[in-house]
């Protein structure tokens, strides 16, 4: 049953005409110049200890005979992977240059060994950062599920459930096939490559340095998937099976952070920066939970979207220097929210409103 709540669609329609509010602006800006180089010294240590811990945990879910401990393997597992893996965001926004052979490293650890090579998010990701882009059709990473039918909610989240088979699918058969079959190798650089959430969205064909790193990844997924597949006949289906789960499970709470980041209230207008920034989700202390769901900064998402240049290990301090410098009634705080469950309410409420 939906009913119909006409200040909430009156909201929703004037959040696209939010003018930018310049104060805020411009304090992101000026009081942050000292926070945008990353740190390899952070970021070496915290993605190579995430993957050891998570392919360490892993290892002991399939190898180890007490459930309850196999258990516990895969869930520290499943926390760590989703650390680790949540670097692909970190490497759409470094600089060139700032960290030598991070990407390589990430893609040969993390990506590869998780079917998630950063081809299929670099130049994707960018443009749901562009300032034109955001909230629109030619947006990759934005659907309005807020005003969408109640079942979309579910539907969003059994689709991450399901994504290990189907990443198997795309790099162990499509992959190999698409090699022989040119129109298939067409269909899938333009919908089977990336990393989104907007069925609409579609790829160009890579072209340059770019089409030569897509290359060797996506060769470096295909074998690895393949290789997988064939270890069923060699070790059985326990290592193949417990790696899947993991990994949906890995894969479900992202989508269940994806569905908190934004609060998906556009219709496809453009929008201000400020606009953005409100449709956007902080899940800053004192709450420690976020840590887990919403690691590597992902916790400080509105921010990102002000300053998508400061590196993950630097939000925290310049959301500090932002709530203690900006005026109480500036939109900087209504960014700011206090856990997941109010947020998945919030947008299960709204689907429900009759339009």
């Amino acid at each position: 049953m939906t009913v119909h709540d006409p200040i909430l669609a009156a909201a929703q329609r004037a959040r696209a005409t939010i003018p930018d509010d310049v104060a805020m602006l411009r304090a992101a800006a000026d009081l942050t110049r000292d926070l945008s180089t990353a740190n390899p010294r952070i970021y070496w240590p915290d993605m190579l200890a995430s993957a050891l811990i998570g392919w360490g945990a892993l290892a002991g879910a399939i190898l180890i005979d007490s459930v309850p401990l196999a258990i516990a393997c895969a869930v520290i597992a499943m926390l760590a992977l989703y650390r680790a893996a949540s670097f692909i965001h970190e490497l759409t926004h470094i600089r060139a240059g700032a960290l030598p052979g991070f990407r390589a490293a990430w893609n040969l650890i993390v990506g590869i060994p998780l079917m998630i090579p950063s081809f299929m998010y670099e130049g994707v990701h960018t443009q749901h950062h562009a300032r034109t882009r955001y909230g629109t059709a030619e947006d990759p990473e934005y659907l309005p599920l807020a005003l969408m039918k109640p079942w979309s909610l579910p539907l969003f989240i059994l689709v991450a459930a399901l994504a290990p088979v189907g990443l198997i699918l795309r790099f162990a058969v499509l992959t190999p096939l698409s090699l022989i079959i040119p129109p298939l190798r067409a269909k899938m650089i333009g919908e089977l490559s990336a990393l989104s959430i907007n069925p609409a969205y579609r790829r160009r064909k890579p072209e340059g340095a770019f089409a030569r790193m897509w290359a060797w990844q996506e060769a470096g997924a295909s074998l690895f998937a393949l290789a997988l597949v064939g270890s069923v006949f060699v070790v059985g289906w326990k290592p193949l099976l417990v790696y899947m789960a993991v990994h949906s499970a890995m894969t479900v709470i992202n989508q269940l952070r994806t569905l908190v980041a934004h609060l998906w209230e556009n219709e496809g207008e453009p929008m201000t920066v400020t606009a953005q920034y409100l449709d956007s989700v902080n899940v800053p202390p004192p709450g420690s939970l976020p840590a887990l769901w919403a690691p590597v900064g992902l916790r400080y998402h509105a921010l990102h979207h002000l300053l998508p240049s400061v590196p993950y290990h630097n939000l925290a301090a310049a959301h500090r220097k932002l709530v203690a410098t900006l005026d109480p009634q500036s939109p900087y705080h209504r960014g700011n929210y206090r856990g997941m469950m109010p947020l998945v309410g919030k947008i299960a409420r709204s689907t429900m409103v009759a339009r």
